[in-house]
């Protein structure tokens, strides 16, 4: 769908038989589609300037045109006010810090978790309470599958063919939430990197699907964050391989972030803890994983001491925490390769 807007101008079909036309063009994610009829295009847009290029998207390096982010979010069924945080999403996306190319185009099974903070969540119907990793919402839904319809069409990045994820993620369908700030005992994600309270802000992990923490005893702050360091620290992790790029994503749930914060944890102290308690002994290390392909900094390497614990991120302030879901005892964890925008 290199020119997606003129494409959808100029195919006259009837409206049932879109579907399978654009599977046999290799133009959706396997899943039904929303016809993008100009019409339905123009909605989307709003008034927005269709030519508008936002940049260059990999790993084919076509142009990213808002129009073009149009037609994919008609697709994948978005209501038009969820059309900005779509655009701001692909502007992050094609920022160099977050390495598009490489989340392309891995062979890690990585996807871009999209953050919605600020109002704009709750005014569009971003869910951040029980089961937001999950399906039933429209806009957490939609969002994500836009996103993931933009990186296949314009981006070019299709599985087998420039995605080379060796078996792929679920995530790679859909990956979107909003952020639990009306539960949260600290002050959102956004704010914390720097932004007001009033803005609206979304923020992009190259992340692994979720990975479960499950604990239903802890009933301290280090009872529960030594399980989320366990379960971050493991051998077959990309995590900690690549140093320089390692960060981990922590989402509480409800409950045990009351239960940190009633010791007295503030956010840095969760970093710092899970930066300390989530490593891997030297010797461990050396029995599999990535042994032999790490990207490690010069002190890690002159470890020779195969009990010395060394780290899967290489900072505290590279552990990032957020709240979401419902007040049950379990939190989430995404691993993640590439560095956040």
């Amino acid at each position: 769908m290199s020119d997606a807007v003129a494409a959808v101008r100029d195919l006259q079909i009837a409206e049932d038989e879109v579907y399978a036309e654009f599977v046999k063009r290799d133009w959706c994610d396997g899943l039904p589609i929303v016809p993008p009829t100009p019409e339905r295009v123009s909605a989307m847009l709003g008034g927005a300037d269709a030519s508008r290029v936002l940049g260059i998207m990999p790993p084919l390096w076509r142009e990213a045109s808002v129009g073009k982010l149009a037609v994919n979010a008609v697709m994948a069924g978005c209501d038009p006010a969820y059309f900005p945080v779509i655009v701001a999403a692909v502007r992050a996306l094609l920022e160099p810090a977050f390495n598009l190319y490489g989340v392309q185009a891995t062979t890690h099974p990585v996807a871009p978790l999209l953050v919605v903070s600020g109002p704009v969540a709750g005014a569009i119907g971003m869910h951040a309470g029980s089961g937001l990793f999950g399906p039933g919402f429209r806009a957490n839904a939609t969002i994500g599958r836009a996103l993931r319809l933009i990186l296949m069409n314009v981006g070019g990045g299709w599985p087998g063919r420039h995605d080379m994820a060796t078996q792929g993620s679920p995530a790679k369908f859909s990956f979107a939430i909003a952020e639990r700030e009306d539960a949260s005992p600290w002050p959102p994600l956004h704010v914390r990197l720097g932004f007001k309270a009033e803005q609206s802000v979304v923020t992009l992990f190259g992340g692994e699907a979720p990975h479960n923490v499950n604990d239903h005893v802890a009933t301290t702050a280090a009872g529960v964050l030594n399980n989320v360091a366990d379960v971050a620290a493991t051998l077959g992790s990309n995590v900690g391989w690549y140093m320089a790029q390692s960060q981990l994503l922590v989402v509480l749930g409800p409950e045990h972030a009351a239960t940190v914060a009633a010791d007295g944890f503030s956010v840095a102290d969760v970093q710092r803890f899970v930066f300390e308690h989530a490593r891997i002994p030297l010797g461990r290390l050396k029995l599999g994983g990535m042994w032999g392909m790490h990207d490690w900094p010069l002190w890690m390497q002159k470890v020779t001491d195969e009990a010395a614990l060394l780290p899967m991120v290489p900072a505290p302030e590279d552990v990032y925490v957020l709240v979401g879901g419902e007040a049950l005892r379990r939190r989430l964890e995404v691993q993640n390769l590439k560095r956040h925008w």
